[in-house]
């Protein structure tokens, strides 16, 4: 389920990606060969004796040293499944060598953290409420979209959660243009460790060849690491802006994105991407408290 701003708005809506970043397609992992299984016996002109005997295969009942029976055929056969076994017992030994046998799936660290069907129902609102902020109504729009909206989903390797917010100001006129959203985000990593990637992904920020710069700060007191990712506007003719904090806790990854825009004609007073800051990081420290039974 996808879902749009404003069509005028300059601000990208969020996606529901858990790193933040939209990764690369992978090559396929070429196919690997079965280590237990036996190698067919080569082939001879005439069918599968010795290699390269002419001797044609035994019918079946074949007397012993008719051709292709229990002779040298069989001799044959009996070579190959020996350097088969012989192969399977020097593969055997280095895989126990190196500990590739009994070998166990790393155990995830959800570091308390449950899931969630609702993660709109478990996001704190208090930061942006305070800062004159409200939940958007929609009732009135022809639209008739739900506001806010929330998914979820429980699979094997991980569960998902999202929740996504349309907020106005309170003061706001009719005739105010503006366009203000909240998207939080929120993955239990089941399989693989997200930690050796989970700085880079944001970092990657600062590194993308655009006509807009975004600032990544390290951000402390929040989960084992944390970071803000700001976009800079310099001269910008309108009044907005795009803030996301990332956190990682364990094996659990949390995103709050914040994209705010109005026109510069607009009544309302936009809040400094340094308050959106704030306002997020309140908002994520409260709402992980409320996702984690430990606590």
């Amino acid at each position: 389920m996808s879902i749009s701003g404003d069509q005028n708005s300059p601000y990208p809506q969020p996606q529901p990606n858990p790193y933040g970043q939209v990764p690369a397609p992978q090559s396929p992992v070429p196919a690997q060969q079965n280590p237990y299984a036996q190698p067919v016996p080569p082939q001879g002109p005439s069918g599968y004796g010795y290699p390269g005997s002419g001797v044609p295969a035994a019918p079946v009942g074949a007397p012993p040293g008719a051709p292709g029976g229990t002779g040298r055929g069989a001799s044959g056969w009996w070579w190959a499944v020996g350097g088969a076994v012989a192969a399977s017992a020097i593969w055997a030994s280095v895989m126990f060598a190196t500990g590739s046998f009994g070998a166990s799936e790393p155990s995830p660290d959800l570091a308390g953290y449950s899931y969630t069907s609702d993660l709109c129902a478990a996001t704190s609102m208090t930061p942006f409420e305070n800062a004159n902020f409200k939940t958007k109504d929609n009732s009135g729009s022809s639209s008739a979209r739900t506001n806010p909206q929330h998914s979820g989903a429980q699979q094997t390797s991980m569960d998902s959660m999202w929740c996504n917010t349309a907020l106005e100001q309170r003061n706001a006129s009719s005739s105010d243009y503006s366009s203000t959203w909240i998207y939080n985000t929120a993955a239990l990593h089941k399989k693989t460790d997200p930690g050796p990637e989970f700085a880079d992904s944001y970092r990657s920020y600062e590194k993308q060849d655009s006509t807009v710069g975004y600032r990544v700060e390290s951000v402390q007191g929040i989960g084992d690491e944390a970071y803000l990712v700001t976009r800079k506007d310099e001269g910008s003719s309108s009044s907005g802006s795009y803030v996301i904090l990332g956190v990682r806790d364990g094996w659990m990854t949390y995103q709050s994105t914040w994209s705010s825009y109005a026109s510069s004609s607009s009544s309302t007073k936009q809040p400094t991407s340094s308050e959106v800051a704030t306002m997020l990081k309140t908002s994520a420290t409260e709402t992980l408290k409320r996702l984690n039974s430990s606590r």
